[in-house]
């Protein structure tokens, strides 16, 4: 189950920084707002906090974001927040 989850969490700083392209560092991780090569680590820290509102049967569910970064790194992710990946068959 580590290698797994060691796993997911490479591959989500690898894609994150392949979608930032050239210098591969973004603003907003830190407080300081510096310029910084984004690590699985702080992209999970800011991910986080991600709170999703219930649905209904006209209203799909939706990811509730708090905080401008945590927005960039769901498009670096390729997430649409409203419309939530495991809604897609």
């Amino acid at each position: 189950m580590r290698r797994l989850a060691l796993l997911v969490f490479c591959l989500i700083e690898r894609q994150v920084r392949q979608a930032l392209g050239g210098n591969q560092t973004m603003r907003g991780l830190y407080p300081d707002n510096r310029a910084v090569r984004p690590t699985g680590r702080m992209i999970l820290y800011h991910l986080a906090g991600l709170r999703i509102r219930a649905g209904t049967t006209s209203d799909p569910p939706t990811i509730l974001i708090t905080r401008g970064v945590q927005a960039h790194l769901l498009e670096l992710l390729g997430i649409d927040e409203t419309r939530p990946r495991w809604l897609e068959t």
